[in-house]
């Protein structure tokens, strides 16, 4: 029960990080194409996020044959 609720806060601090990005990124595309490298650079790390999000959420499905 310990490594599922580790998971679970894993979890929503990836989340919480993804959503803060989201908001980093909103704020440099107004800024201008001045900050296209930074930007590509969270956004790649926003994907990363994404693939670890996916990772943990599938960790704490049961899996179901159907």
């Amino acid at each position: 029960m310990d490594e599922h609720k580790a998971l679970e806060q894993k979890l929503e601090d990836l989340r919480t990080e993804h959503r803060d990005l989201d908001d980093i990124i909103a704020r440099l595309a107004i800024s201008g194409p001045t900050e296209q490298l930074q930007m590509q650079r969270l956004k790649k790390r926003k994907l990363g996020l994404k693939d670890q999000i996916n990772y943990f959420e599938n960790q704490l499905l049961p899996d179901i044959i159907a």
